[in-house]
């Protein structure tokens, strides 16, 4: 070699080159499909770009900015607001306030919540739903609270005496009573969170005698809940005594 220029040893150069080809072989197969022959190239090196790799969350929890376009983000309120429109109530012809004004009956033993229906003189379909806070519940029963089931035949009499006290079968200022409840059946215990749907109709008027026959039934979710034949009497109660 010339003067002043520096001379390697031909081993270490040897080794150098070797040690290069091994990095580029590896390299290589780093990117080839398993079980490709060393040397061979099966698919070309993915280009690489020069930008800021994208951040990966940890534990495998994708970020927001990754997130397919197709997918939407649920929105609260939406199962909730599907689940209240499946058990929508129909609309009411007769809230609390209406109904206190054909019956006489009051806080703890106002058993109608709303009318949904209502044909005068014929049949009438009203709602009771039933909730933990009602007074029956302390002791019927402490930790198991079930309504009785003398109060499902009264809230089914109540929204018959919401037939009975009006036109055509009774006169303003008049009152019903229980004459007799028959057939009673109950099918199923009635919990908090229950909603009872009854339909009470009228099977016969007796105007003169003051006799008003009517058939019964309520349902949760759609399944028959209690039944019952009821008779009433719709009296004139006495003129009140001048003191």
């Amino acid at each position: 070699s010339p003067r002043g220029t520096e001379t390697r040893p031909p081993r270490i150069m040897w080794v150098r080159a070797l040690s290069l080809a091994a990095i580029a072989a590896s390299s290589v197969s780093a990117f080839a499909p398993l079980g490709a022959p060393m040397g061979l190239s099966q698919r070309a090196a993915p280009a690489i770009s020069c930008g800021r790799a994208p951040a990966v969350a940890p534990f495998g929890l994708r970020m927001a900015d990754d997130a397919p376009e197709a997918e939407v983000a649920y929105k609260i309120g939406t199962r909730a607001m599907a689940i209240s429109a499946a058990i929508a109530h129909p609309p009411s012809v007769a809230a609390d306030g209406d109904i206190r004004q054909i019956i006489p009956h009051r806080y703890p033993f106002l058993l109608v919540d709303k009318i949904l229906e209502h044909v005068p003189g014929e049949s009438a379909v009203g709602i009771k739903c039933i909730t933990a806070n009602e007074p029956q519940f302390t002791g019927h029963f402490p930790d198991n609270p079930i309504m009785p089931g003398v109060l499902q035949i009264e809230a089914m009499a109540q929204l018959g005496g919401f037939i009975a006290l009006q036109p055509p079968l009774a006169e303003k200022g008049q009152n019903f009573f229980f004459g007799g409840v028959d057939n009673v059946r109950w099918k199923k215990p009635l919990v908090p969170g229950d909603v009872l749907v009854m339909e009470m109709k009228v099977k016969v008027f007796k105007k003169k005698f003051g006799i008003c026959k009517m058939e019964g039934k309520a349902y949760v979710d759609g399944k028959i809940a209690v039944e019952a034949d009821f008779t009433f009497a719709v009296v004139t109660p006495p003129p009140a005594v001048a003191a």
